[in-house]
């Protein structure tokens, strides 16, 4: 389980996370929603310590990884699978290099093993036989699941997705939701998921937190938010462009 306490963090004066708590519960896939620029990603970031808070707890399975140092740090990091919003995938090496990436470095799994195991991974993302491609030769779409089949590589016990289908039509997004919800089942993952897209959030969602202006203004199922009366969220959730929240053009 990983529980965030008051978290604050503060970028040039700005604050952008105003005292976080918020419960990820075991074995779930979380959901957080909100405005653009309200704190989703740096939260995300902060719960990987790429990016270290001002303030406030961060608790894995009861440790509180902010005092932990760089070599019990990467121990716990190397159970958390990271599905980046542009894959960040190698662009020099093939799929099946950046696939094996994770293999080579952190286990000792012979070269057959790794390439059987690439296979499998490539295969549950859809994308058998696809090893010997380039990332510049895939599509958008292609380069997420292999993004997150690298994730997947050693069988992590969170799953991490930055807006995972941003930049994808509705067809795409809603494949790359359904890919979510069986990788999470496959490798029984407790899985976080940062999203503008409502509709795949109602999908894939145990559990929703929304974050404005750096708190956590509400959190529940997929029902509470469908049927939650609040002007912020009831405006967020339906796209209106009236309401609370003030859009710029």
């Amino acid at each position: 389980m990983i529980v965030i306490e008051d978290l604050h963090k503060t970028f040039k004066g700005q604050k952008v996370l105003d005292g976080v708590n918020l419960t990820i519960p075991d074995g779930k896939t979380t959901v957080i929603i909100g405005p653009s620029g309200t704190g989703k990603s740096v939260l995300l970031k902060t719960i990987m310590r790429l990016v270290d808070p001002d303030a406030g707890r961060i608790l894995v399975n009861g440790v509180d990884i902010l005092e932990l140092g760089e070599f019990d740090l990467n121990k716990v990091r190397r159970n958390c699978g990271v599905c980046f919003q542009d894959a960040a995938l190698f662009d020099s090496m093939t799929v099946g290099e950046n696939v094996a990436f994770p293999l080579r470095m952190h286990s000792q799994f012979s070269e057959d093993e790794i390439a059987a195991r690439v296979a499998e991974l490539l295969r549950v993302v859809g994308l058998s036989g696809a090893e010997a491609k380039m990332p510049s030769q895939v599509s958008g779409g292609m380069r997420k699941r292999v993004g997150i089949a690298r994730a997947m590589a050693l069988n992590p016990r969170f799953m991490l997705f930055d807006e995972p289908t941003t930049g994808l039509d509705p067809v795409m997004s809603n494949a790359i939701n359904t890919l979510i919800a069986t990788v999470s089942a496959h490798i029984n993952a407790t899985s976080i998921v940062i999203s503008h897209d409502i509709a795949g959030a109602y999908a894939i969602a145990d559990f929703m937190a929304m974050i404005y202006r750096g708190k956590i203004i509400m959190e529940g199922t997929p029902e509470d938010f469908r049927s939650c009366s609040d002007p912020l969220v009831k405006q967020f959730v339906e796209g209106r462009i009236d309401g609370p929240i003030k859009t710029v053009f």
